[in-house]
């Protein structure tokens, strides 16, 4: 059975931020992820994973510290003195959370340019910030309109651009349905790329238990796979988070 997180932005959304961390402790999680942990000081939060002894798996950057601007812009032409400003207090929150991911979102963008600014600044953000893993990850066009990164073959054709160690795939089975209707044959093409999994429950994005996607069948695979990363709730549960945990025994 692969090791199961808790996205904290998502899930226990009973009780603030501060207070989830206890939460998915008693529930039985060892690790957990946030979203934008940015509203907090980190030390606060630290002080949270450590009193829980639990570990930080994923944060996003950049930092949503700012009025009507995009949550990511890696890909945006033009955007990359902004891409690199932020990126200094993204990978200082992941250093100081000793998150072991760093998730690097696109932004609505598209074209040529799009692609190779990406490229520019992933290879940038991996020389700057060689110890920290980064990822991206393909979002579903329907979840995310404009989003550049709505496809697995860009995804895999900027990482094969970008080709640094600390650079990796994020594969969220729910995105992959939405984009190829095809969790397991997707998983089989990108495999050898994933740092880190999430899932969700299709069509509604609900527990991982019933729907379009058979994720006993996919949790099976990931073991006989070889997969030693965590998989990740990010899921807006039916109803109280507590009473939808079946699905990770």
């Amino acid at each position: 059975m692969p090791k199961f997180a808790a996205n904290l932005t998502t899930m226990f959304t009973e009780a603030p931020l501060l207070d989830r961390f206890n939460a998915a402790r008693r529930a039985g999680f060892d690790a957990v992820e946030v979203l934008f942990p940015y509203e907090h000081a980190a030390r606060e939060l630290a002080d949270r994973l450590i009193g829980n002894d639990l570990k930080l798996v994923l944060i996003n950057g950049p930092p949503p510290n700012y009025t009507e601007r995009p949550r990511g812009f890696a890909a945006v032409p033009g955007g990359s003195a902004l891409f690199q400003q932020d990126l200094v207090r993204a990978v200082r929150y992941a250093k100081a959370l000793d998150a072991t991911h760093l998730h690097l979102m696109a932004g609505v963008a598209e074209g040529a340019d799009a692609r190779d600014t990406m490229i520019a600044n992933l290879k940038w953000a991996a020389a700057e910030a060689p110890g920290q893993s980064l990822t991206i990850e393909p979002i579903n066009p329907i979840s995310m309109p404009g989003y550049f990164l709505n496809d697995f073959d860009l995804a895999m054709d900027i990482l094969d651009a970008v080709d640094a160690p600390n650079v990796g795939l994020q594969f969220d089975a729910f995105h992959a349905h939405k984009i190829t209707g095809d969790v397991f044959g997707t998983w089989s093409n990108v495999r050898h790329r994933v740092v880190h999994v999430q899932v969700a429950g299709l069509p509604d994005r609900h527990e991982p238990v019933k729907g379009e996607v058979d994720y006993p069948k996919f949790f099976k695979l990931l073991d006989d796979d070889g997969y030693e990363g965590w998989v990740s709730g990010e899921y807006h549960p039916a109803k109280r988070t507590e009473d939808g945990l079946k699905w990770i025994s």
